[in-house]
C-alpha cells in the first residue's frame, strides 16, 4: 500500500475541527465539564460537523490500520504493536492529563473545595463515587480506547477467520460499495441503528454496554479496513464527491432549519425523526464527499504534513484539559463571547503545540505522548501515527 496523503490531510483537518468544537462545547447549553455565558445559536455551526466528524476518523483509522496490518504481517504483532502505541500515552493521558477536567466540573458545578493536588493524590484514583462523579474517568480519550478495543477485534477476526474467507470478504466489499450503494447502505445502516436496534438510546462512552457507539464506530472502522484494499470503492467516492457533498449540505440544512425554529430538543415528535434522519443522511454524505475530495484534490505530500500528522495525537491528548482549564480562568472575566473563544482558541492552540514541541524533544516523554521512542533519522521514512 503506498500511504494516501488526503486522507493524512483529513485526518488533521478533523482533529483541527475537534478543537474547536469543544471550544464550542464551552458555549452552548448542552452539558461540559465547563462553561461559559454563550448562546443558542453556537450549536448551529457545531451541526455542520457533529454527525460525522468522529465516525470519519474512525473510517481513517481503519484504513490506516491496513497498512500497519500488512506491515507487520501477522495479527498478534499487529495487535502487539497497536497495544504498546495507544494503551501507553492512553494511560498517561487518564493519570496526569485528564484529572484537571473533573477538578474543574466537580469544583464549578457541586461545590468540590479542595485544590487540585489533593485531588490528584486523594479522590481521583479513588476507583468510586466523588460526588455524583465515578473516578478516574477518561473523558475525552474514550476515543483512544475505543480505538484500541476495535483494533484487538480486528486482529481476532484476522486470526480466526482463514485466508480464503478474509479474500471473500473484501471482494464481497468491493462487489457491494460501488454505485449508489455507496451512499444508501451506510446511511440505512445509521437509521436502523437509532430508529430499530437502540431506539432512543444515546452514546455514555463507557466501553460496556455502549450499544449506540460500538454499531455506529465499530462498522466505520472496519469499512476503512476494507476501503485501503478497495480501489473501484475509492474511485466511485471520487466520481460522486460533488453529489455527495449537495446531498450533505441540503441535509444540513434541515438541520440546522429545524435547530433554529426549536432550539435546545424543544421541536415536536414528528419533526425530531425527521432531524434524526437528517443528522444520518449528512453524517455519511459527508464522509464520501470527504473522501472523494481528498483523493482527487488532497492526495500530495508537503513539507508540513509529517509534522502534523505526527502532532495529531499529542494534540488530541492534551487539547481538552486545556480548553476546560481554560474556562475555568476565563470565568467572571466579563468578556463578550466572541472575546472569550479567540482567547480559548489561541490558548489552546498554543498550549498544544508547546506540549508537542516539548514532548518531542525528551526521548522517555515521546512514548507517553503517542510519538515513537525514537525520531526517524531516515529522511525518506515516513512512520504512520499512533492514532491511526
Amino acid at each position: 500500500m503506498q500511504r494516501h496523503y488526503g486522507l493524512d490531510w483529513l485526518r488533521i483537518g478533523a482533529f483541527a475541527i475537534l478543537i474547536l468544537y469543544h471550544v464550542g462545547m464551552v458555549f452552548v447549553p448542552w452539558d461540559f465539564h465547563a462553561k461559559l455565558p454563550g448562546a443558542w445559536w453556537v450549536a448551529v455551526p457545531m451541526m455542520a460537523s457533529n454527525p460525522w466528524r468522529l465516525a470519519l476518523l474512525f473510517v481513517v483509522s481503519g484504513y490506516a490500520s491496513r497498512a500497519l496490518f500488512l506491515r507487520n504481517k501477522v495479527p498478534w504483532r499487529f495487535a502487539r504493536q497497536r497495544t504498546l502505541r495507544l494503551l501507553v500515552p492512553l494511560a498517561f493521558g487518564v493519570a496526569v492529563i485528564v484529572p484537571v477536567q473533573p477538578w474543574v466540573e466537580l469544583s464549578l458545578k457541586y461545590g468540590y473545595t479542595q485544590g487540585f493536588w489533593h485531588f490528584w493524590v486523594h479522590d481521583f484514583f479513588r476507583f468510586g463515587r466523588v460526588g455524583p462523579m465515578v473516578l478516574p474517568v477518561w473523558n475525552h480519550l474514550w476515543f483512544v480506547g475505543y480505538l484500541w478495543v476495535y483494533t484487538l477485534v480486528l486482529a481476532l477476526l484476522a486470526t480466526v477467520l482463514p485466508g480464503g474467507v478474509r479474500g471473500a470478504i473484501q471482494r464481497g466489499f468491493a462487489f457491494a460499495m460501488r454505485g449508489p450503494a455507496l451512499l444508501l447502505v451506510p446511511i440505512a445502516w445509521m437509521i436502523l441503528v437509532n430508529f430499530v436496534l437502540f431506539p432512543g438510546g444515546r452514546e455514555t462512552h463507557a466501553l460496556v454496554g455502549d450499544w449506540v457507539a460500538h454499531a455506529t464506530y465499530l462498522p466505520a472502522f472496519l469499512f476503512g479496513f476494507a476501503l485501503a484494499c478497495a480501489p473501484a470503492t475509492i474511485a466511485g467516492f471520487v466520481r460522486r464527491w460533488r453529489w455527495s457533498a449537495a446531498i450533505a449540505v441540503a441535509a444540513y440544512a434541515l438541520v440546522a432549519g429545524i435547530e433554529i425554529r426549536w432550539p435546545g430538543n424543544t421541536m415536536p415528535p414528528p419533526w425530531g425523526t425527521v432531524f434524526a434522519i437528517a443528522r444520518a443522511v449528512e453524517g455519511w454524505a459527508a464522509i464520501a464527499a470527504l473522501i472523494g475530495f481528498a483523493d482527487r484534490h488532497w492526495n500530495r505530500d508537503h513539507r508540513w504534513r509529517r509534522t502534523l500528522t505526527e502532532a495529531v495525537f499529542p494534540f488530541y491528548i492534551v487539547h481538552q484539559s486545556i480548553i476546560v482549564l481554560g474556562a475555568y480562568w476565563l470565568r467572571g472575566a466579563g468578556w463578550p463571547i466572541w472575546l472569550d473563544a479567540v482567547t480559548l482558541v489561541a490558548a489552546t492552540v498554543a498550549g498544544c503545540w508547546a506540549f508537542y514541541l516539548v514532548g518531542r524533544a525528551i526521548g522517555p516523554v515521546r512514548p507517553l505522548i503517542g510519538l515513537r521512542r525514537h525520531a526517524s533519522r531516515r529522511t525518506g521514512l515516513d512512520p504512520r501515527p499512533a492514532i491511526a
